[in-house]
């Protein structure tokens, strides 16, 4: 199946919904942490979509692969910091738990699209 646009493929539209919560669970963490975890999620976050599209983007399939193992790591990054996040009790139980299914799914759809690219 061709896709037109990077925006067409599900896990590229799933990790830009978990960009979005995210930058709205680390809005509320303390302000002494703005250059500390919440800008490393941040970092690490948007580095999931912007290697799906760029890998996307590279019309090779073994490219396209290398990006999506690249967006999984920064997934993998980002599932430890959202770890730390709530030991150190900067996002609820219920936020976490919200943000951590949708990692999860992302996760999954990651390593799918991977294991799929290198058949």
């Amino acid at each position: 199946m061709y896709l037109k646009s990077f925006k067409e493929l599900i896990v590229w539209q799933k990790s830009m919904d978990l960009a979005v919560l995210i930058f709205e669970v680390t809005s509320k963490f303390p302000k002494s942490e703005l250059y500390g975890l919440t800008s490393q999620m941040r970092r690490a976050v948007v580095s999931i979509p912007s290697n799906i599209a760029e890998g996307y983007g590279r019309r090779s399939k073994k490219e396209f692969r290398q990006f999506i193992l690249i967006a999984y790591s920064s997934a993998l990054e980002l599932e430890t910091q959202l770890l730390l996040a709530k030991r150190l009790e900067f996002v609820s139980i219920i936020e976490f738990e919200k943000t951590y299914s949708v990692l999860q799914e992302t996760q999954k759809m990651l390593n799918s699209l991977s294991s799929k690219l290198n058949g």
